[in-house]
């Protein structure tokens, strides 16, 4: 566009320098002799000498501009490349950050199950732990205080006993009996034994099995002379000998408890037994 408007200049140049010739011509005729023949061709040849260096001004100029424009062209060109290598930057970025939150989500799906997991585990643990101590708690011996004595028993062993006392206490003499017999044959070597052999014989005579106490009575006074209630059993003897009117027998029961625990408080009441029998 700028070489068309370089051309329309340089037409009117042309024309202007025709007219300019012309009206040289003109004045040439009305006044002759003013301009010659050599001047006239000076002046067209200054006049070309302009219009063609600005020509040539004009052709470098747009020489210069189509350089820029191209340049701008591929300034432009470079540019949108750009822009579009860093769209497609931004959606792998977009689809690498879409992917990295769904594998966090699945992540954290996973840590919370394996929380869980790990909390049930911890739970489940702690009740095994819990469950052995109660267990171990259950099978360790304690320390038992009887009669004036201390010794260690199993928590079961201890159980049964107290169990066994309690129906005799509760007047259940039959099922005491069986209880206390039960007892000693599954403990044999008790530190209950000799109070379970005394309260065997209580529970028989008070279901009034005479013999039976009679029988269970003067084995356990034998079996632990050094027992507290040794002299029980033997006054315990005697009235079960009494019971069914066996007065010799009781007498002889009552001589062997005086002789034996002179010092006693059943030794006492002994006494006073074997008077009355008198």
């Amino acid at each position: 566009m700028k070489r068309s408007i370089g051309s329309g200049r340089l037409r009117m140049r042309l024309r202007s320098a025709a007219l300019a010739w012309a009206a040289v011509g003109a004045v040439g005729v009305a006044h002759a002799g003013l301009f010659d023949d050599d001047e006239a061709r000076k002046a067209i040849l200054e006049l070309r000498s302009r219009i063609t260096q600005n020509d040539e001004a004009t052709k470098a100029r747009l020489t210069e501009l189509s350089t820029q424009i191209a340049q701008l062209r591929e300034q432009n060109q470079q540019l949108v490349e750009q822009l579009q290598a860093l769209r497609r930057s931004l959606l792998e970025l977009n689809n690498h950050i879409e992917s990295v939150r769904a594998e966090s989500a699945k992540l954290r799906g996973s840590d919370e199950q394996l929380a869980r997991e790990l909390s049930e585990l911890q739970r489940r643990q702690r009740d095994v732990v819990q469950g052995i101590d109660e267990r171990m708690r259950r099978l360790e011996p304690i320390k038992v205080s009887l009669d004036g004595e201390e010794f260690l028993a199993d928590p079961q062993e201890k159980q049964q006993f107290d169990d066994a006392l309690g129906l005799l206490k509760g007047g259940e003499f039959d099922k005491a009996a069986q209880a206390l017999g039960q007892f000693l044959r599954r403990f044999p070597a008790s530190g209950y034994a000799d109070s379970s052999c005394l309260w065997l014989a209580n529970a028989l005579y008070g279901k009034r099995d005479y013999k039976e106490a009679r029988a269970a009575y003067r084995p356990s006074a034998a079996a632990a002379p050094k027992h507290p209630k040794a002299p029980d059993a033997l006054l315990a003897a005697a009235n079960s000998q009494l019971e069914p009117n066996d007065r010799a027998g009781a007498r002889r029961t009552l001589d062997e408890l005086v002789k034996t625990y002179p010092q006693s408080e059943t030794a006492k009441a002994a006494r006073e037994r074997l008077a009355a029998l008198k």
